[in-house]
């Protein structure tokens, strides 16, 4: 059900809708006109999962319906804070589209990143596949006690996901984050590297795996090493001394390897 709201609409722990606290089952959408971001989200313990948008982001049209689309999947409470004029021009916009196309649109990178612990990496090799934290969880009674995105505020379905990046820092972010124990954003701050895979999304969105939830482009519950994964990048296959280095360094010399070795230009920067 979706439930629209008045322009610049501020979370707080009351929703407007039922006058009590969220449950699980409500989200939040802001279109803004801010020049601080392109996209924000997270959550916190005054108010329900928000994500927010400005429409400086050139492609806000279509992350509104894919967030309504695939948040209405779900069976959602959706309160939405945009014009009518504004959801009237994306509604247009989008048409002929949904949420899991099976082909890129033409600003949606060739590859994307999801990176590992050394130890996952491990297992993940065993498997021969990724699985989402929730599947994880399922199969291992000593799992982690919570995924690392619940210190963000993400969602409980967030977990039935497997998430991936751009090739920014923000893959080795997580990586440095679990070691941590808690969010860490310091680029500059040593970890133990772990391992960085590179997929042929083309390949994941023809076979109808890729998901967009108007934020993130993402898998649910498994996806298969092969043929999807085009390569891993390691502490040693980067050239590296030894498995210590920075998100930054890190990501740095494997993004430029990668693009070297397939002459792709995965990008360099956060």
């Amino acid at each position: 059900m979706i439930y629209k709201v008045e322009e610049g609409f501020t979370e707080n722990e009351i929703n407007p809708i039922t006058n009590m606290p969220y449950d699980n089952s409500w989200i939040i959408f802001c279109l803004t006109t801010s020049d601080e971001y392109q996209m924000l989200n997270g959550g916190n313990t005054k108010s329900a999962y928000t994500l927010k948008v400005s429409k400086n982001y050139l492609n806000w049209k279509m992350a509104v319906v894919d967030f309504i689309k695939f948040q209405e999947s779900y069976g959602k409470n959706i309160i939405l804070s945009i014009s009518d004029g504004d959801l009237k021009e994306a509604k247009m916009y989008y048409k002929g589209h949904h949420y899991n196309d099976k082909y890129l649109r033409d600003y949606e990178p060739d590859v994307l990143i999801h990176s590992t612990t050394s130890e996952n990496w491990a297992n993940i090799q065993k498997d021969g596949c990724l699985k989402s934290w929730n599947i994880l969880k399922s199969e291992q009674e000593n799992w982690e006690c919570s995924p690392i995105g619940s210190c963000l505020g993400d969602p409980i379905d967030f977990s039935d996901y497997i998430m991936f990046s751009s090739g920014a820092i923000s893959s080795e972010i997580v990586v440095l984050s679990k070691q941590n124990g808690e969010i860490v954003m310091n680029q500059n701050m040593q970890y133990k590297t772990g391992a960085r895979l590179y997929f042929d999304i083309k390949k994941i969105a023809q076979d109808g795996l890729l998901i967009r939830d108007g934020c993130h482009l993402k898998v649910r519950d498994r996806l298969q090493l092969h043929p999807y994964l085009l390569w891993i990048a390691d502490w040693k296959s980067v050239g590296l001394e030894n498995e210590f280095s920075t998100p930054k360094e890190f990501t740095g010399k494997s993004n430029t390897k990668f693009n070297q070795l397939f002459n792709w230009q995965v990008m360099t920067t956060l």
